[in-house]
């Protein structure tokens, strides 16, 4: 009996001097650096060749010399990555990372992009549109800016009911050219690869290098970075597109060609640190 005592005292003994050993530093502190974020800004500045783009006022000249009014210019910017110079990435959470790009609401074209890791950040990448996984997801996973049935998704009907999806791009306006009875044409393009079988997918993704310049992100240090958007390229890209034979293009064969123009209408003008 004695024996089994002093055993259990020993053993108590023992762990209190190991509770002793582990608290015995209270000074002591912990080498692992704090994470620092910081903010950066992205703008977006849509424009017609060397104009601001205006809607319903100015006339503009694509390639193959129609002229054209633009109405509404709405787009979907999505899956934010910043390249820091070492080649690193910073990816922008999913759920901060899908905004809709207005021209009619300036707000829009402003994105806050906050949490960043400190840094110096010499390119971007994105994606005209919302991704596949997002597409198909549950709507308690698509609230906010992603919200079908009210905010500006709804208002500005860049969803399709017909054929579930989001509308990537949406462009419309008045042509002398446009065959439709009402003289407008309209590029609605969507189309995400196929909720249960292949089908289109018009998702771009974009990639920009910061020209000459790099955006810092500090904690006290905001920069913006001025991307600008190019419409005329939607006519004039690596396919011709004529208001005349194709004035109105939806989920058809032809929106590739759209999509494909539109991937090479972004470019960064400048960055200004604030």
């Amino acid at each position: 009996m004695m024996k089994r005592t002093f055993s259990w005292l020993l053993a108590c003994a023992f762990a209190s001097g190991l509770l002793i050993v582990s608290c015995s530093f209270p000074d002591e502190k912990d080498d692992t650096d704090p994470v620092e974020t910081g903010t950066i800004q992205l703008q977006f500045d849509n424009i017609a060749g060397n104009q601001d783009l205006q809607l319903d006022s100015t006339r503009y000249m694509n390639a193959a010399g129609e002229d054209f009014t633009v109405s509404k210019l709405n787009y979907y910017i999505s899956n934010i990555k910043l390249i820091k110079m070492d080649g690193s990435v910073f990816t922008v959470p999913q759920d901060s990372s899908y905004f809709l790009i207005r021209e009619a609401n300036n707000e829009s074209q402003k994105l806050t992009i906050r949490n960043v890791l400190t840094g110096d950040y010499t390119g971007i990448e994105f994606v005209v549109g919302v991704d596949s996984t997002r597409s198909v997801a549950d709507s308690t996973q698509r609230k906010g800016i992603l919200d079908p049935y009210s905010g500006p998704t709804n208002e500005e009907a860049m969803y399709w009911d017909w054929n579930p999806g989001y509308i990537f791009l949406m462009l419309e306006g008045s042509s002398d050219s446009a065959t439709t009875a009402n003289g407008k044409y309209y590029y609605h393009i969507g189309g995400f690869g196929g909720r249960t079988s292949r089908t289109i997918n018009n998702l771009k993704t974009i990639k920009l290098t910061f020209p000459g310049q790099k955006a810092i992100v500090t904690t006290s240090i905001v920069s913006n970075v001025l991307i600008q958007a190019d419409i005329l390229k939607i006519f004039n890209g690596p396919t011709q597109l004529s208001i005349k034979k194709s004035s109105g293009i939806m989920f058809s064969d032809s929106s590739k060609i759209i999509a494909d123009n539109y991937a090479g209408m972004f470019n960064v003008k400048e960055i200004k640190i604030k």
